[in-house]
């Protein structure tokens, strides 16, 4: 018999908490999340679902972040509202050594040899080995082979596509367990922008937001404090008021004639909104929606700016 590959990522999914909850989800009670991540089990036979101390909520272990998303998004167009955890590497202890060991996998990519360097930076950052590398004969392109620790692989994908504008295809498959790496590998050097209250964002704050870095929200939508609404440009997290309006006043400032225009948002689809979410942060899927927020059972553990 084929040997079914072991999972080597894990991710809560459980029930939508988020201010803005069940305005547009058909399915959204535990029990309905329950039953249908429980009925994949009987075809999905890669996947393991366990239940954890939270009644409402389910740990999910897949092989890889890819396999997991896949059923988010089914689950997203069945009508199902979750709220989605960060993926975690799934460790082991090696019975015969007694040491951590943490999955690795073997990655190959195929870019153009301009973008080379970039890709090599990358994943030796992420702590990845060298293998092999070389020409592609007849296509022109650059092959790199690296082992990377599937820590590293977490938010790899997105990273990839900035380096090489595009251009590069990513292979990967998982190659062995190995002894865990003691330092951290940094999957994310900057924190996130968030909202600063309840509303909808206007023109004005927004223009007063994007300053501070990239964002992912339009004027009108609905923002709750603690969602993320874009990327904060520097390390470290800060609020910023979206909702801010206009004083109208009789008096004149001497700005009033300067208009600086909104910078079109960041449109992040679920596999990117995946890979940036870090250890204190969630994911709201709901059928038309994703958005993302910080995790109110972790709230104040981490100092947050505000503007």
């Amino acid at each position: 018999p084929i040997a079914v590959e072991q999972p080597t990522v894990r991710m809560t999914i459980g029930v939508n908490k988020s201010p803005l909850a069940g305005r547009e989800g058909k399915f959204l009670t535990s029990r309905m999340i329950r039953d249908r991540l429980f009925k994949e089990l009987d075809r999905n036979v890669a996947l393991q679902v366990a239940e954890t101390d939270s009644a409402d909520r389910y740990q999910v272990s897949g092989r890889g972040q890819l396999h997991l998303t896949v059923l988010i998004e089914s689950m997203r167009r069945e009508g199902f509202e979750l709220e989605v955890g960060p993926p975690t590497v799934i460790l082991k202890t090696n019975q015969e050594t007694g040491k951590v060991e943490e999955p690795w996998e073997s990655v190959e990519v195929r870019v153009p040899e301009e973008y080379v360097g970039g890709v090599v930076d990358l994943l030796n950052t992420r702590k990845g080995e060298l293998q092999d590398m070389g020409l592609e004969e007849g296509e022109g392109l650059s092959v790199v082979t690296y082992i990377v620790p599937t820590r590293g692989m977490l938010g790899l994908r997105s990273s990839l596509m900035t380096a090489t504008r595009g251009t590069a295809i990513i292979d990967s498959i998982f190659d062995s367990y190995r002894p865990m790496i003691k330092e951290e590998i940094l999957n994310r050097d900057k924190g996130s922008l968030l909202a600063f209250a309840d509303g909808k964002t206007t023109t004005f704050g927004i223009e007063g937001a994007q300053d501070r870095g990239k964002l992912f929200i339009n004027p009108g939508d609905e923002v709750y404090k603690g969602m993320i609404v874009g990327i904060h440009q520097r390390p470290g997290d800060l609020e910023v008021n979206v909702c801010k309006t206009k004083a109208l006043t009789n008096m004149r400032s001497a700005n009033k004639g300067i208009t600086t225009g909104i910078v079109s948002a960041i449109d992040m689809s679920l596999d990117m909104c995946v890979e940036y979410l870090a250890m204190d942060e969630l994911l709201e899927v709901t059928p038309g929606l994703f958005r993302m927020a910080k995790n109110p059972e972790l709230a104040g553990k981490k100092k947050v700016g505000k503007k």
